[in-house]
């Protein structure tokens, strides 16, 4: 999946926030489960999501207050 921009999250409704969250944290256990049979030819990709997750959390947060 390709990374999203801040100003693309922030245009983003809280349903379509929690799709976006759900479909990275799914895509996080993916590349687990490649890194740890030793598939995953991209490891920053890893920490890529786990920002991207944060990211959409963060705003998430700030569009439920």
């Amino acid at each position: 999946m390709p990374t999203m921009k801040l100003s693309e999250m922030r245009k983003l409704s809280v349903a379509e926030l929690d799709r976006e969250v759900q479909a990275r944290k799914k895509e996080l256990m993916e590349l687990r489960f490649q890194a740890s049979i030793g598939q995953l030819d991209k490891n920053h990709r890893i920490r890529e999501t786990k920002t991207e997750i944060a990211r959409l959390l963060t705003v998430l947060g700030e569009k439920r207050k």
